[in-house]
């Protein structure tokens, strides 16, 4: 059993409350948690408008299968047009990791 983490900084774009924010990054939760059936949250900078930091956490039997998810999350998440991905940073953890 393998789980990644993944953690996306994305920059919002034209947002000017908290409410606007939550209306882009609602619809962005939603789907990744259906696409890659991974667990999504916002787990990051929930003060500030235009900055948003999402966490997924994935489970796979195999490194690559994960790693896969991972990937497909990340691109799902560049590809919106209203955000801009800065940064995403994946890491996985295997049961040897005792």
């Amino acid at each position: 059993m393998f789980v990644g983490a993944l953690t996306l900084d994305i920059l919002l774009g034209d947002v000017r409350s908290l409410k606007q924010k939550r209306s882009v990054v609602r619809p962005i939760v939603a789907e990744l948690q259906r696409a890659c059936s991974a667990s999504v949250a916002e787990t990051g900078d929930q003060d500030l408008y235009r900055r948003s930091e999402i966490g997924v956490a994935v489970v796979a039997a195999t490194a690559a299968h994960c790693s896969h998810l991972m990937d497909t999350c990340e691109r799902l998440v560049a590809e919106r047009p209203e955000v801009e991905l800065l940064s995403a940073r994946q890491r996985l953890f295997s049961p040897e990791e005792d």
